[in-house]
């Protein structure tokens, strides 16, 4: 039996765009401290290729690793979360709660990046809101809170913690989880 984290592939292919443009959005962050490194744009780019069915989730899945260790390369902590960004929207071919790890790596990095900011992260989520279709918001909606379910990424490690968790929490509030809603959240 999938986990209820895996959504189907027509959802995550639906759900890669979103978290492509998530990750793409503070890719300059990581490009600016490593340059010659491309592995989080590659990263993008084949999520993007994915979305569009150019990709297969089997070759995907073997590739989702990638550009995380591109995070070793830099040492500010906004170019890290921004590489983690780009793994995480690599990781939505394989899980599509991988996602909402993108949008939270990207608020992250965007808050690290804009410490004389308060509402950076907040701002950041706002336009992550802003990019979603229908058809990914209803997706994600599929998608059980974060924290509540061990079988993927929204379990109780790192994406339900800390800065992480708080910024998924915000996005599936926001979206009207019905997951979220029959928890009482």
């Amino acid at each position: 039996m999938l986990s209820p984290q895996s959504l189907s592939e027509t959802d995550r292919r639906e759900v890669a765009v979103w978290a492509a443009d998530c990750a793409e959005r503070v890719l300059g962050l990581f490009e600016t401290e490593a340059p010659a490194d491309d592995r989080p744009r590659d990263a993008i780019a084949r999520t993007r290729a994915f979305a569009r069915g150019d990709l297969d989730a089997a070759g995907e899945i073997r590739r989702r690793f990638v550009a995380g260790r591109a995070a070793h390369a830099v040492s500010s902590p906004a170019a890290v979360a921004a590489a983690r960004a780009a793994a995480q929207a690599a990781g939505v071919a394989h899980m599509g709660a991988h996602a909402l790890g993108a949008a939270a790596y990207a608020a992250k990095a965007v808050g690290l990046a804009a410490p004389d900011r308060p509402d950076a992260v907040r701002d950041e989520v706002s336009w992550q809101l802003e990019q979603m279709t229908d058809a990914t918001r209803s997706a994600l909606r599929q998608l059980p809170p974060v924290g509540e379910d061990t079988a993927g990424p929204l379990g109780s490690g790192l994406l339900a913690s800390g800065l992480l968790g708080s910024t998924i929490r915000e996005i599936q509030a926001a979206i009207g989880s019905t997951s979220s809603q029959r928890s009482g959240r």
